[in-house]
């Protein structure tokens, strides 16, 4: 008997999914995918990017059937894997969390700050419902969110939902493989702990060697997202911290330079993702292309497809091996709640990931900073589901990048109605 395997990828209009693709294609004799669904609610993106995937699957010969599809029980239905990867709103949206902000000499950013508080309220009521759907069309299958701000999204599901779900990023990816090139090391063993997007590496273990105190001292950076304007950390910093810095940290650590720089651009980043989408788009609608183009190197998500789909592929083929992954604490890290999802190394099989625990962790600096971002997740979270604004605020107000009461609140309030189509949370009476 032939092996069924049905993966779903919900907001595959994306120009990130022929890394996708791409991904399965490379494992395509350890993964025997038998369906693939294209489902988003955007039909052009969905066409020209599900033809260029199609053509790329094609011209490979993988004997897998293609649905492209614009509903969302069609493509959960027997789902083995979905693949979450959705924008509400769109990029325009994104632009909007970027601008208003800047008016409250606030940083706008789509992961960090009052933007990234307003995609969370977006982008959880969204994935709630499809946990909600999941439930009822594929209850075993497993949900791997890729859809920004990772980390409270699965703070959210996993505290508010029954899915079975990991969230996953590319940067600890990245930060890997820098390092170990920046090293000459082969096979080194980091431990990588954090939140998604805030986030150090605090060892570097190779044949019973750690190689942190080296790094610490040749002040050693791990190489930027291509997302983000990054003028990187001093020696100074990095020895101060006792540890290398993802580079979102450069958001905290160098706040007004980072306010500065968004505040004199020309274009925030939404707008230059625009920019490279269309031309994307464009360069996917040649019939004559069948494989992934160059130019999406240059969106911030280098490494996406090797990260999404060996994560797949462990579970799938109970390869218990370690992966970065978000998803509850459950005691690996004695300083922080159970149910805190945190970023750390995972062993993953067929029954999802075991978190690492960290034994003695003695980081005053990154216990202390994980602290007080995740009170402001688990507020934001609590903001989300309820559509309490009186829990926004004290999100807000805890958030190292917004902080200040007045421009916290006036800024919500703005931001509130630019995004209202999305947000029925906060507009109940609205829709009485």
């Amino acid at each position: 008997m032939t092996q069924k395997l049905k993966i779903s990828i919900i907001g595959s209009g994306s120009t990130y999914t022929p890394e996708l693709i791409e991904g399965i294609i490379k494992r395509k004799n350890v993964l025997p995918v038998s369906e693939l669904v294209f489902m988003d609610i955007d039909a052009r993106k969905l066409d020209i990017v599900g033809q260029l995937c199609k053509r790329m699957i094609e011209a490979e010969q993988l004997p897998c059937r293609i649905t492209m599809t614009q509903d969302l029980d069609e493509a959960l239905r027997d789902a083995d894997f979905v693949l979450g990867q959705i924008r509400v709103g769109k990029l325009p949206a994104r632009v909007l969390d970027e601008k208003i902000p800047l008016k409250y000499n606030l940083i706008g950013q789509e992961t960090c700050g009052i933007g990234g508080f307003f995609k969370a309220m977006r982008t959880i009521p969204a994935m709630l419902h499809i946990a909600e759907r999941m439930k009822e069309l594929c209850p075993d299958a497993w949900l791997i969110n890729f859809s920004n701000p990772a980390g409270i999204i699965t703070e959210a599901l996993l505290n508010h939902s029954e899915v079975k779900m990991l969230g996953l990023c590319n940067v600890p990816f990245n930060m890997f493989k820098s390092i170990r090139e920046a090293l000459d090391l082969d096979h080194p063993e980091f431990t990588y702990v954090g939140l998604n997007h805030l986030s150090w590496i605090t060892s570097i273990r190779q044949d019973g060697k750690d190689y942190l105190e080296a790094a610490l001292e040749m002040g050693l950076n791990s190489e930027a997202m291509k997302n983000i304007p990054s003028s990187g950390f001093s020696k100074e910093l990095i020895q101060t911290v006792g540890a290398i810095p993802s580079s979102y940290l450069e958001y905290y650590y160098f706040k007004n330079k980072k306010l500065k720089f968004v505040q004199e651009s020309e274009l925030t980043r939404g707008e230059k993702c625009i920019q490279i989408e269309e031309e994307l788009l464009q360069i996917y609608a040649d019939s004559k292309l069948h494989t992934k183009p160059e130019l999406l190197s240059t969106r911030g998500g280098a490494n996406y497809s090797e990260v999404a789909i060996s994560l797949v592929d462990a579970i799938y083929n109970d390869k218990q091996e370690v992966h970065v992954v978000n998803l509850l604490n459950h005691g690996a890290l004695d300083f922080m709640e159970d149910n805190d999802a945190i970023e750390v190394c995972a062993i993953v099989g067929k029954d999802g990931a075991k978190p690492i625990g960290i034994e003695n962790f003695d980081n005053r600096h990154i216990i202390d900073y994980m602290r007080m971002v995740k009170a402001y997740e688990r507020e934001t979270v609590a903001a989300a589901v309820s559509g309490s604004e009186d829990a926004a605020m004290r999100a807000l107000v805890m958030n190292p990048l917004v902080g200040d009461y007045d421009a916290a609140h006036s800024c919500f309030q703005e931001l509130k109605q630019a995004h209202k189509a999305y947000l029925p949370q906060f507009f109940k009476e609205d829709s009485r």
